[in-house]
């Protein structure tokens, strides 16, 4: 037993590092080779050997970095607050429909502006814009969400909820594309586009809007970690132990909600992140207790995240590989393992 703290803060400190040296590579790595030193000396504010990597790296490759990191670490966290609030193994932003509600939100907006459709989708609005965007995401993902909770509340059985969920994704998913093939060509080749996911659209003026949202979501969902290992144990327990438990479910479903909206409104809809992440995490680490989980989960999502937009870029040459296509190699097997591992009734939170 002394020895599995020691274990949690090794993987931790390992993650630490593994996301360092990713997001290193993430900017060092592309159709312009810049050696590591020279990324560190660019982020460091000096002079690199030629001025056009500090373009580079400023104005491309640095962006869309953060943005892989928070995203991965987004999507982990919401994964995670929604596997343990329902206490299933395969629950997801993706899979309970929320990321197709976050996808109709924004077709919503962005067919509402007509003929500037793309200019709202590439962010030329403004900040404005953006938080219309991302506004609309969050709605889209909580008129999706509400309905499907109510009817999971008839239900005791875990799959059930989860086919529940993925029927409301698939419905909502077919009202995106009625809407979408009345738009011009050009806008539905922007949308399509954005259907694949990328880290890569997020300009340095929408990270102002990007990072703090986020962040503020992450860092609510570190702060309720007693909660989430009291809710571990059944809503009996937690009530026993004081949690107004009504109001934790609400505040968790409001916050992965959010979460996965944001990261959809700017990154398009990102598949199996959440659901893979913090599996991956448990597996690390080797408890299920929230106080280390949701760190390894945050440093883990995004570093694969940071790997999968690496991946994506290399496998191309020139960046053009979906997103979803690695996200989806990468996620998949986790989701058959944690299937047929929960069959024999190994999982855990």
């Amino acid at each position: 037993m002394a020895r599995r703290p020691a274990r949690h803060w090794v993987v931790l400190g390992a993650l630490g590092v593994a996301l360092v040296l990713a997001f290193l590579l993430a900017i060092a790595i592309g159709s312009v080779s810049i050696p590591l030193g020279s990324v560190v000396s660019i982020l460091l504010g000096e002079i690199p050997e030629r001025a056009s990597w500090t373009v580079i790296v400023n104005d491309v490759r640095l962006p869309r970095a953060v943005t892989a990191a928070m995203s991965g670490a987004a999507l982990g966290i919401a994964g995670l607050q929604m596997q343990t609030l329902l206490r299933n193994p395969l629950a997801d932003p993706f899979a309970l429909g929320i990321t197709s509600g976050a996808s109709l939100g924004v077709a919503i907006a962005v067919l509402g502006a007509g003929s500037a459709a793309g200019a709202l989708l590439g962010g030329a609005f403004g900040l404005a814009g953006d938080l219309a965007v991302a506004a609309a995401a969050i709605l889209g993902a909580f008129a999706v969400l509400v309905p499907v909770l109510l009817l999971a509340s008839r239900v005791r059985n875990a799959a059930t909820i989860l086919i529940i969920g993925l029927m409301f994704g698939y419905a909502v998913q077919s009202v995106v594309t009625i809407l979408v093939v009345g738009t011009s060509f050009e806008q539905l080749q922007r949308w399509i586009a954005w259907g694949h996911g990328s880290f890569g659209g997020v300009t340095s003026n929408q990270l102002a809007i990007y990072v703090p949202l986020l962040a503020l979501g992450i860092g609510l969902a570190a702060a309720t970690t007693k909660q989430l290992n009291a809710l571990l144990l059944g809503e009996a327990y937690a009530k026993s132990m004081g949690l107004n438990v009504r109001a934790m479910r609400i505040a968790t479903l409001a916050g992965a909600s959010t979460l996965a909206g944001v990261v959809t409104a700017f990154c398009g809809p990102i598949v199996f992140l959440g659901v893979a992440i913090p599996h991956l995490a448990r597996g690390l680490v080797g408890t299920s207790d929230h106080r280390m989980l949701v760190p390894a989960v945050i440093l883990l999502g995004a570093v694969v995240a940071l790997l999968a937009q690496l991946a994506a870029l290399v496998a191309s040459g020139e960046g053009l590989l979906p997103l979803n296509a690695v996200t989806s190699l990468i996620g998949a097997p986790v989701v058959v393992f944690v299937i047929l591992r929960s069959r024999r009734g190994a999982f855990v939170g």
